[in-house]
């Protein structure tokens, strides 16, 4: 009798054990990586996990970087970089339905990963959509949808991943963005993005930082030196090819544009382009200057990491408004100040290309403008 019991529960341990192992073998676990939209904040394409549970039968997406546009004061959140960001699930269906709405490719790479670093990750992920784990500060360099998806693969298989250059090792983030925004003709988005970040941007990206970027970790995890995590990798539909148009209204087109007009109404002599350019010019420096405010604001006064250390402060002054409302002023300080200004722009300029970083080229007929304008001044002639 005691022989038998002991068969049954042997038999009952092992089946048990078995259909233990069987379970947890039908947990699949994907990257899904969708290529560039349209807007703005498409622009970089987007990454996800995906779950399938054969057990649960449920086939969920795990989406990291998303926000809520209903979210109170979010235009101010967002600006000052306090917006919380957090993980939310879709079904798969309606996930892949929205990104064949709007035209835009995803793949889908199998992870080859034991049946333990399966559970692991859908533990983790289950983990981080409970109410007091799923918000987070979202930074779009540093901890983004990308790199959450990619670390979160990185603590859990063993052994730890080593991820291969998918850029030249020299490329700085801001290459990186540069060459999506110029894949996509967003060349307003390009200044945009370039007035308002500042030297950090143009850091040396390490091979790990690479791989904020959707696609970047799509190539780095085919390509990882010490393992094959990838069991296969399929495109998920087929994706109308269009081409983009070439944007000819560009920022060096109108800030070219801008400075002609001043050139054309200094060679008018009248009273009217005299009043023009007055009107102009304290526009012109007032402007300047506000952007200036703007850019220390976004430095000291927001949690944003990339627009600390802007060089673009030192042609967009927050004190030329101040030389702003200075311009109609005749006397001898005056004088002083425009000669200052005049310098110290010309400055700015022959250090233009030296700069610790990138700075922009359509904003160069502005500098240009700023320095001619002040030279003027400084002899009391408003041409």
């Amino acid at each position: 009798m005691k022989k038998i019991f002991l068969k049954i529960l042997f038999i009952y341990i092992f089946a048990y054990l078995h259909i233990s192992t069987f379970a947890q073998s039908r947990i699949q676990i994907s990257l899904l990586t969708c290529t560039p939209g349209v807007e703005l904040n498409e622009t970089f394409g987007h990454s996800a996990l995906r779950v399938i549970d054969s057990n649960s039968l449920t086939d969920h997406v795990y989406n990291y970087g998303t926000f809520n546009f209903e979210d109170k004061n979010f235009y101010i959140k967002f600006i000052k970089g306090k917006l919380n960001y957090f993980v939310n699930i879709d079904q798969y269906q309606d996930f892949i339905f929205y990104y064949q709405q709007t035209n835009r490719g995803v793949t889908e790479q199998i992870l080859n990963i034991t049946e333990l670093e399966k559970q692991q990750i859908y533990t983790a992920l289950i983990e981080n959509v409970r109410e007091e784990n799923k918000y987070y500060q979202y930074d779009f360099f540093l901890d983004n949808c990308t790199t959450r998806v990619r670390d979160i693969i990185e603590k859990y298989k063993k052994p730890k991943l080593l991820l291969p250059p998918v850029m030249h090792t020299n490329y700085t983030f801001r290459n990186a963005i540069h060459e999506y925004l110029d894949k996509n003709n967003k060349v307003w988005s390009k200044l945009g993005i370039d007035i308002l970040l500042g030297a950090k941007t143009d850091a040396v990206m390490t091979v790990e930082q690479q791989s904020f970027l959707p696609e970047n970790l799509m190539h780095a995890l085919d390509s990882a030196a010490n393992t094959s995590i990838i069991q296969s990798s399929k495109q998920m539909f087929e994706v109308k090819k269009i081409e983009n148009k070439k944007c000819f209204f560009t920022p060096i087109f109108l800030s070219s544009f801008i400075f002609l007009v001043f050139v054309f109404l200094s060679f008018l002599k009248n009273n009217t382009s005299k009043e023009l350019l007055k009107i102009f010019d304290f526009l012109l420096f007032f402007l300047t200057g506000a952007l200036g405010i703007l850019l220390v604001f976004m430095w000291v006064g927001t949690d944003h990491s990339m627009t600390k250390n802007n060089y673009n402060l030192l042609w967009a002054s927050p004190l030329f408004i101040v030389f702003a409302f200075l311009l109609n002023k005749k006397n001898n300080q005056f004088k002083i100040i425009s000669k200052f200004v005049f310098v110290y722009l010309l400055l700015v300029l022959g250090s233009w290309f030296f700069l610790p970083q990138l700075m922009n080229n359509g904003l160069l007929p502005i500098v240009v403008l700023l320095a001619w304008r002040s030279w003027v001044h400084k002899f009391f002639l408003i041409p």
